[in-house]
């Protein structure tokens, strides 16, 4: 069902994206959607005007120009396995930086923006829960994911510098599901995956469309703050293989540089050499603050997403 000819309209980022099109998906019911990507203009429905568009060109202007854009939903963050850092950097940083600008001056009462777990960085000493206010290491620990860092700490900058935006900052644990190509769903989708000697972090899961759900809740609601979404439970990475039918093969870890090396000289974009240290320490997020805040309690368990990844194996 197509929203009304008067409905507010709303401007969705990273439109290519699985997690943006479930997104879209609800929001079309009550919104007009401007879907945007720099990769190409998606074909999501013939009441969703689309575009491709680089942040940092004079179209994005325009874009803002040509529609009453009433709120962002910034989802086009790109992730730590597409290009090299610096163009990550660029288009992570530099392209936000510019969305927001456009955000402030075409009077945007409504913004929010997906970062990522991995802000917090992965290491022996992180606290059982990790909570909003905890400082974010991740730049420490490798320099591919300082565009990560940097993003959150620009949309940071214009959630108190720039109150009139009403900026909802999400940082959601691991999303998983249909279609979901991220580190994760690609490790997930392997019939064999690296295990290192010596450990089993635990990890969280969030469901693509409990994910969606997320984040329309929280343009809904236009709660500004940062927010962990994440849910109350959480399982070992080695059950998390067994579970999805993939076989552990046992990887030398120490010293840190061997799996490191191993992971970029056998180009496994899965298990990417800067994100090591993810499968050997645990980032367990506190979602309790989201869950208050918004009313938001997971729908799909654990055992639904794991069951996808064994039915999708099954196939290959």
């Amino acid at each position: 069902m197509a929203a009304d000819k008067d409905a507010p309209c709303v401007m969705v980022t990273g439109a290519a994206g699985v997690l943006a099109q479930a997104t879209i998906t609800r929001l079309a019911r009550s919104h007009k959607v401007v879907a945007v990507d720099f990769r190409r203009a998606v074909e999501i429905g013939e009441d969703i005007t689309s575009y491709r568009v680089d942040f940092l060109k004079r179209g994005m202007e325009d874009i803002f120009r040509n529609h009453d854009i009433q709120g962002v939903i910034h989802l086009g963050r790109i992730g730590t396995d597409i290009m090299g850092r610096f163009f990550r950097y660029n288009a992570n940083v530099i392209g936000t930086q510019k969305l927001f600008d456009l955000c402030v001056k075409y009077g945007v009462r409504n913004v929010v923006v997906l970062s990522s777990f991995f802000v917090y960085g992965a290491n022996a000493y992180n606290p059982a829960l990790l909570d909003e206010d905890t400082p974010l290491k991740a730049s420490e620990i490798t320099r591919n994911l300082i565009d990560s860092v940097e993003l959150e700490n620009l949309a940071n900058i214009y959630l108190y510098k720039h109150p009139e935006l009403n900026m909802t900052i999400l940082r959601p644990c691991n999303i998983a599901g249909p279609g979901v190509r991220n580190n994760i769903g690609q490790l997930l989708s392997r019939k064999f995956a690296p295990v290192l000697w010596g450990f089993n972090p635990v990890m969280q899961f969030i469901h693509l469309e409990d994910m969606a759900d997320a984040v329309v809740l929280a343009y809904e609601k236009n709660i500004p703050g940062v927010f962990n979404v994440a849910p109350e439970d959480w399982v070992a990475f080695r059950e998390v293989l067994k579970r999805c039918g993939i076989h552990g093969v046992p990887m030398i870890s120490i010293p840190t540089a061997v799996p490191m090396f191993l992971s970029r000289a056998l180009g496994w974009k899965a298990f990417p050499s800067h994100l090591v240290k993810y499968f050997k320490y645990p980032v367990i997020m506190d979602g309790s603050r989201f869950a208050k805040a918004f009313g938001f309690k997971p729908r799909r368990s654990l055992e639904e997403i794991f069951t996808h990844y064994r039915e999708f194996k099954k196939g290959l």
